[in-house]
């Protein structure tokens, strides 16, 4: 975390990154949790952007700082660099193209190629609001989410269906993991010091050769 976002009273920034085909509705997505706000007319994202939410957890401020990556693959080259530091990853697909769906494979393994291996990541299937369109089943959805350790939630960007939701339990998820490390480093710090105060410091008392008697005997 930043000195100017100390400044602000933050506790916490955590980045996110929004994944997967191009017109899955990530953009969506993004604007509908950080803004509340869906626009009817959706324009491909180009290369990156990325906006910002703050909220509370645990009595704790923190920002969510959420990058929308262009899924054309002629931009995922300059959109992996942008998995350096994520904690967090939306893996989005639409319930109406089953094709969006078989390439979250393909999105998951390039996230765990340039991404921290212990990055939380949620698979989302959208557009959930088009129910009579749907190609991929919750329960295959949910089957992929189980055999590859995500999380996983349907979402309607439109009707603003489990977003926030989906967000918040994967900024959740990434708090409850970096305050336990931050309380076991804390813990850990404390336990070393006191193991040094333990120590102490030998003190050695020479003796008077010439008279044996004058010794510390005041040191007990």
């Amino acid at each position: 975390m930043s000195n100017l976002d100390a400044q602000q009273g933050l506790d916490y920034v955590f980045k996110l990154v929004l994944i997967g085909d191009s017109a899955v509705g990530k953009s969506q997505l993004l604007s509908r949790f950080t803004r509340n706000d869906f626009s009817l007319v959706a324009k491909a994202t180009i290369g990156v952007e990325f906006q910002t939410k703050t909220i509370m957890i645990d009595h704790k401020t923190v920002k969510a700082q959420v990058w929308d990556t262009a899924g054309q693959e002629r931009y995922r080259a300059v959109t992996s660099a942008y998995y350096r530091g994520a904690l967090g990853a939306m893996l989005v697909y639409d319930i109406t193209k089953q094709q969006s769906f078989e390439h979250a494979s393909r999105w998951l393994k390039e996230i765990r190629s340039h991404a921290d291996r212990n990055i939380i990541i949620m698979l989302i299937g959208n557009k959930c609001d088009l129910g009579t369109l749907r190609a991929v089943s919750t329960e295959d959805a949910k089957q992929f989410a189980q055999d590859e350790n995500l999380f996983f939630m349907e979402t309607s960007a439109l009707e603003s269906t489990n977003v926030e939701t989906a967000f918040l339990m994967v900024l959740s998820e990434i708090y409850r993991i970096v305050s336990k490390k931050s309380l076991m480093a804390n813990e850990e710090l404390e336990a070393n010091n006191d193991t040094r105060l333990l120590k102490g410091t030998d003190i050695t008392v020479p003796i008077d050769q010439e008279n044996p008697a004058k010794t510390s005997c005041c040191l007990y």
